[in-house]
Parts: C-alpha cells; structure tokens; sequence
C-alpha cells in the first residue's frame, strides 16, 4: 500500500487487465468491496474484458481501458477515488497510478518464486489460492474473505438451444497448446462418458472438434456460442472436464464439478479450481509428475521436449465413476 492516509473508503477501482481467468479470480474482491465497506465500485480493464463484467452485480461501473496509460490517468483523476486496488501489478499499471495522490493496494505475485519453480524446479511457493493473496492484501482495510468463492452473473434471457437433459463439458480450448488436452486424450474422454459429452471452445480449435464430432457421443459447439451461452452451457452440466482455461474458472465460479487434467502449469501456482470455504464442492485435480514441470507460468505453442507428456500421459480410465 502507498504511504498515503486513507480516510473514508466509499468509492473504489479495481484494475485487472488480461485474460478470462485473471478476471473470473478478481470477482470475489468487487463483492468484498461492495458488500462489506458498501463503497461504490469501479473496474478498470481491457475492452474484450468488460462481458465478462457486464451483468455483476457487486460492480457500479466498467470502465474500458483506452491501452493509454495517459488517458487511463485522465479517468482515474476525474472519478476522484478513495482507494485504488491494482490486481494486475505490471509495469502497466504501477504507471497508470503513479503519483496520482490516491491510496493503492496491490498484492505479491510471487514472480520470484515462481520464476524459480519454472526455472530450477524449487518448489518454495505457498500452498496458497490466489484469491486467498488478494484477501490477505486487503486485511489493512478491515475487508475478510466471505468464503462464498467466485461470481458469474447469467443475463436472465440467456439460452442455448439442442443441448441434452444430461451431458458433460469437455473444453478444447486454452491460450496456449501446452495447456491444451490432446485430440487423443479428448477422444478417450468422450469414450468414457456414458451421457452425451459437449464440446465447447473458439475456432482456433474448431479442426479438432471437426475430427471429436465424428464419436456418437460428441456434441459439438465449438465457436458457435458466445461466453455467456458458453458459461450457460457450463451451468447445465454434470461434470467439466478442462485444462488450466479461463472456462475453468468460469465454472467454478459457477460452483460445478471440475476435473482439471494440468499440463505445463501447476496447482501450485495458486490458480486451481475456487469454490471458497462456504460451497462444499469436489474437483479432481490430475497431474503427471515430471522432471521438466512447471516449464512455463502461462505456456507454448508447442512442448519444449517435443513430447508433451504431462497431457499425454493422462490417466483418463474411470474419469466419470
């Protein structure tokens, strides 16, 4: 926190720039906020973003950001903030609140250790979620963790028609290939299911799903639905099956049933499935133990070995029982 005084807390920005995931897990901060200082709540982020933001209910107001540091500052000056929690803390956002006169909260990011369990596999990173961090930032302020977990608000009117009464998600889908489970680790998953399995990811796996569509249990809805419909689809299911995705996180804040199969990342980085104290949910969290992981905190468009074991050498007999 900067050294400047807080008074009164009654009207707060969140900045987290980046990915699906990255947003799912700063939710339960715009909750706390709102909830427990009922101070109004503003969230800085990218404009690809802001969906996932729309319909919650714990936000007063989005605010796009322009991709300038400068006009990002002009905004933030005119709001005329209590306190400003920065959950992305890149070189991005230190600029955008820098000398601003406004208190700012941030939290660690364990860069360092991190760094180190990729590079020398020194395993000296708390078993700690990241959600838990950001709680544990906030403390100075008198906010607690609620143990309610994440949030994703559904708009009322949101459909998806053709689905089954019973089915299974299997996301294809990740950011990067390494994260990514295998068109043949796919196919045993669906061949394991004895309910229709649903397919669901953008078009970057759309080849693949092409080839998965071909099994009678397959349903595919690879690059048809938006990330409302996806996370519809999600809230219907029995059971997800993913790799580390921002779906992921989207069902679990959805509070469903998880299996995770890990790649080229880890639990350990803190950003496994969170349901929070209060939702008494299981996920099954699978991960092949090799000498070469974590290789990456975010992943590659291919294995650095050339034999991606850590996906290929998934167990997937008895995923379902």
């Amino acid at each position: 926190m900067t050294n400047t005084k807080i008074k009164t807390i009654n009207k707060v920005l969140i900045i987290r720039y980046s990915a699906i995931g990255d947003i799912i897990l700063t939710t339960p901060v715009a909750r706390w906020i709102k909830l427990q200082l009922n101070a109004e709540v503003h969230f800085l982020t990218d404009v690809k973003n802001a969906q996932l933001l729309s319909n919650n209910i714990y936000i007063d107001k989005i605010i796009p950001s322009s991709n300038s540091v400068i006009r990002d500052r002009s905004i933030i000056v005119k709001e005329e903030y209590s306190l400003i929690i920065d959950l992305h803390k890149s070189r991005r956002s230190r600029l955008t609140t820098l000398f601003l006169y406004v208190p700012v909260i941030s939290f660690d990011k364990l860069n360092v250790k991190k760094w180190l369990a990729v590079n020398f596999k020194l395993d000296s990173l708390p078993n700690k979620h990241l959600v838990d961090r950001y709680a544990d930032s906030l403390k100075p302020i008198g906010v607690i963790n609620d143990g309610n977990g994440l949030d994703y608000f559904l708009p009322e009117s949101i459909r998806v028609p053709n689905l089954p009464t019973l089915y299974h998600v299997l996301i294809l889908g990740a950011a990067h290939f390494t994260k990514r489970i295998p068109i043949t680790k796919c196919l045993e998953v669906i061949k394991e299911s004895k309910i229709p399995v649903v397919l669901i990811g953008g078009k970057d796996v759309a080849e693949m799903a092409q080839t998965l569509a071909n099994e009678p249990n397959a349903l595919d809805f690879i690059n048809k639905l938006s990330i409302d419909q996806s996370a519809y689809v999600l809230s219907k299911a029995q059971t997800i099956v993913t790799g580390d995705t921002g779906m992921m996180h989207i069902a679990a804040a959805l509070k469903k049933p998880i299996v995770i199969l890990w790649g080229n990342t880890t639990p350990k980085f803190g950003m496994y499935p969170y349901y929070g104290d209060n939702n008494n949910i299981d996920y099954i969290s699978k991960e092949v133990i090799l000498s070469c992981r974590p290789c990456s905190k975010i992943g590659y468009k291919r294995c650095p070995k050339g034999h991606h074991k850590c996906m290929n050498d998934q167990a997937i007999e008895g995923l379902f029982d």
